[in-house]
């Protein structure tokens, strides 16, 4: 009988504060019966840790929340090579992709700005507040974006109006990424928190796949010069129907009960920054997220879900339709794989998962890319074992953030993109010469020479898909698929269960963002790169290879066991 009347008692406090736990404001109860009722609710405190139906609307608020802002965000990314077109001046199209892309990254930069400030905000002021704050942003901006006026219309207004909103989206994405995994594992229950929060990693592959599938809808239903003319503005005017759906679902979330527990025992950080760069332990898992966790998923989310298609659109040289469905193919099997690894890590830890993902990851990406050149185009893979193409001149650095400033730079980026292997010899003062096996070299940048050159010695322009081997290619997307869902099922409850619930916020999004921004967001542009400058762009494979044998180094020394850890604390 006593344990019903507290049962009771906890159900009529419930009832009372329930008008204040949906606003997020502090209940009038009495501090007792506040955290009564406040047990009521949260099941990571009990043994017995049943999925609620609050619960459930949390997952899908802040799921459908993030799947928006990585819709807004990565649409932009898709349409980068017509905004070159319709925002940056025509007369030199090679800087103006560059600048587009520029402008993209920038968004990415400014990541961990937008953490810091909404991550100092979550932790004072509460988790609900920001998460309606940073998606109202993101929503407008990306609006706004499908109502800027072109070059055609207002000249270098436009560019700049552009990089305005850009940085906008960036500043919310970093309020939101980090965030949402501190609210919904705060929502957890204790001993479910991986598979409860694993599906909000799906948002970013599920964010991809609708961004991409719409636009290739919209360049089927319409003509290139309607799509250029108007086209491209549907998907960032769409999302306004997706902010509204959006904002209602989270007007109606509760308050995160960890927070509410800081707010009624006067427990709240003054400077959430402050406290975590003074505190050694904090700052100490801030810069394992940083270097280890953050660092390997995000790269290994790049590696599989972007460069990936890259590669095969460039270097395999299969039409991008194809390219494209075997990303996409390989993605699908990402949803069930996440799901699964954060239950795993609920059975046997954190720590063992997300150890077993960075190494399969580090062991595994440098011959995933060999065999996908290997299966997809193996004509090519034997024209580039058997010809050797020598680039000879002065001054040859190619840099994919400028645009190439002579011929050697413009050669090294024409062979980098139709994915031949070239031998690079810097000349002091030489013309430069291009030279395939014992023909007459090519003088200059000649790409139509050269290309005839190329094709003489059994160079393929594109690859031969009744070669190719596809069931080959698609194991070897699944094997980084599997090293990526076995870092990001149990990542999400990992951010929060690192830091003490005072700091949380601050310390979990923004060496998550810096990671992810910095680390993943620039692997494509560091691969390029030092492929282009080596002469093979699969030598760019080392790049995240090294990064994620760095990171399970890192987290085989420091990485701690937090599948047991308190969140009130």
């Amino acid at each position: 009988m006593r344990e019903k009347r507290g049962n009771w008692a906890a159900f009529c406090c419930f009832k009372k504060s329930k008008r204040h736990l949906l606003t997020g404001k502090p209940s009038e109860l009495r501090k007792p019966d506040r955290m009564a009722a406040m047990d009521t609710l949260v099941p990571a405190n009990s043994s017995a840790s049943p999925i609620t139906s609050i619960q459930r609307k949390v997952v899908l608020a802040a799921c459908f929340g993030t799947f928006l802002e990585w819709y807004d965000f990565l649409t932009f990314a898709s349409l980068a090579t017509y905004f070159s077109v319709l925002f940056f001046p025509p007369d030199n199209p090679t800087a103006a992709l560059l600048a587009s892309l520029a402008t993209f990254g920038v968004g990415m930069l400014v990541r961990p700005l937008g953490a810091a400030v909404f991550g100092s905000l979550g932790d004072k002021y509460g988790r609900r507040p920001i998460f309606i704050a940073t998606i109202f942003l993101m929503g407008v901006t990306t609006f706004g974006v499908g109502l800027l006026p072109t070059y055609a219309n207002v000249g270098m207004l436009a560019p700049a109006l552009l990089l305005v909103l850009r940085l906008l989206q960036g500043f919310a994405v970093g309020g939101e990424i980090g965030g949402a995994a501190v609210y919904l594992t705060e929502h957890a229950p204790n001993n479910r928190r991986g598979f409860y929060t694993s599906v909000l990693q799906l948002m970013g592959p599920l964010g991809i796949m609708a961004s991409t599938i719409q636009i290739v809808l919209l360049q089927y239903w319409l003509s290139d010069t309607e799509f250029r003319e108007w086209g491209w503005r549907v998907p960032f005017l769409l999302s306004i129907v997706l902010l509204l759906i959006s904002l209602k679902s989270r007007m109606n979330m509760i308050e995160s009960p960890v927070f509410n527990q800081l707010r009624a025992s006067d427990d709240i950080a003054k400077a959430p920054l402050r406290e975590c760069l003074k505190d050694k332990r904090t700052l100490g898992r801030m810069a394992l997220l940083f270097f280890c966790i953050s660092a390997g998923g995000s790269l290994l989310f790049f590696s599989s879900q972007v460069y990936t298609n890259v590669f095969l659109k460039s270097v395999v040289k299969f039409e991008p339709q194809l390219a494209s469905t075997l990303v996409m193919v390989s993605t699908l099997a990402l949803f069930p794989l996440t799901v699964f690894c954060g239950w795993l890590s609920d059975r046997i830890g954190r720590r063992p998962v997300l150890l077993a993902g960075l190494l399969l990851g580090a062991l595994a990406i440098l011959p995933v890319f060999h065999g996908l050149l290997h299966f997809g185009n193996p004509a090519l893979a034997q024209f580039n074992s058997r010809v050797e193409v020598k680039l000879s001149g002065d001054n040859c650095s190619y840099n994919p953030f400028v645009a190439p400033r002579n011929d050697c730079e413009r050669n090294q980026e024409w062979l980098t993109k139709q994915g031949v292997v070239y031998t690079l010899e810097q000349r002091s003062g030489a013309t430069t010469q291009i030279a395939v096996r014992e023909q007459i070299p090519v003088a200059g940048f000649q790409p139509d020479a050269l290309k005839r050159a190329l094709l003489i010695s059994g160079w393929p322009d594109k690859a031969d898909v009744q070669q190719a081997n596809l069931p080959a290619i698609v194991a070897l997307l699944l094997i980084l698929v599997v090293a990526l869902a076995l870092i990001t099922g149990p990542q999400t409850a990992v951010l929060a269960e690192l830091f003490p619930a005072r700091t949380r916020y601050t310390a979990a999004a923004l060496p998550h963002n810096l990671s992810a921004g910095w680390i993943g967001g620039m692997s494509p542009f560091m691969v390029t790169l030092i492929g282009t400058r080596m002469g093979d762009v699969s030598l760019g494979i080392w790049y995240p290879a090294g990064l994620l044998c760095l990171a399970f180094v890192v987290g085989l020394v420091f990485l701690p066991e937090t599948r047991n850890a308190s969140l009130e604390q």
